[in-house]
């Protein structure tokens, strides 16, 4: 009985500290690729910031630039940096001297 308490202990450890949280990760990825919608701006794993222009099934038009386009994988995409709702208002005290 001694002999396989080590094992399971082991075993436990692992999926607790190792399995567990990486399953977590890839489902909160998952949610993040299936929230996707135009006007979102994000970040892909090679650095790349852009707005989200289109949403295929396993295809994401990025433009990156007014009139450029980049199409990439949309697992590729690592964070949404802001959604089109969060866009500050263009008329809004940036330097903070309260004069407009």
């Amino acid at each position: 009985m001694e002999s396989l308490f080590f094992p399971i202990l082991i075993v436990g450890f692992l999926y607790f500290f190792m399995i567990a949280p990486q399953r977590r990760k890839m489902k909160a990825h998952r949610l993040l690729l299936s929230s996707l919608k135009e006007g979102d701006e994000v970040l892909t794993n090679a650095g790349i910031f852009g707005a989200v222009a289109e949403v295929e099934d396993s295809v994401i038009w990025l433009e990156v630039a007014p009139e450029v386009e980049l199409k990439v994988q949309k697992s590729s995409i690592v964070q949404v940096v802001s959604q089109p709702d969060d866009q500050a208002d263009d008329t809004a005290d940036t330097d903070g001297d309260g004069a407009g």
